[in-house]
């Protein structure tokens, strides 16, 4: 279980605290999906129930990719994924107190 910070600590400090325990990070989705192979004359792809895939979805320079994501791959993507999330929530988290921060030295506002 993690321990959580100081309350007292600077966003800086929260941050780069943090940030080596989430790697390897990234954004996006993986989804299962199923798709036809290139073997002919597959009887899985004949009878229509083709053949388990994982897709990772990310946007690249405004549009939305995929990639497919090899089956012994899929646990380290999904541990990315959720590494992902958390750094976002540590962003979201870490603004109020920068502001926080800006507002005590400046000795002035009231506390958030």
């Amino acid at each position: 279980m993690r321990r959580s910070p100081s309350p007292n600590s600077s966003p800086e400090a929260l941050f780069l605290q943090q940030i080596p325990k989430l790697w390897p990070a990234i954004k996006g989705s993986l989804a299962q999906v199923r798709k036809t192979c290139l073997r002919p004359g597959c009887k899985a792809c004949a009878r229509g129930q083709k053949h388990p895939a994982f897709i990772l979805s990310f946007t690249r320079a405004g549009k939305r990719r995929c990639m497919y994501v090899p089956k012994d791959l899929v646990p380290l993507f999904e541990r990315a994924l959720q590494n992902g999330r958390q750094i976002e929530t540590l962003l979201y988290e870490l603004g109020p107190r920068l502001l926080q921060e800006h507002r005590q030295q400046r000795g002035s506002g009231p506390e958030i």
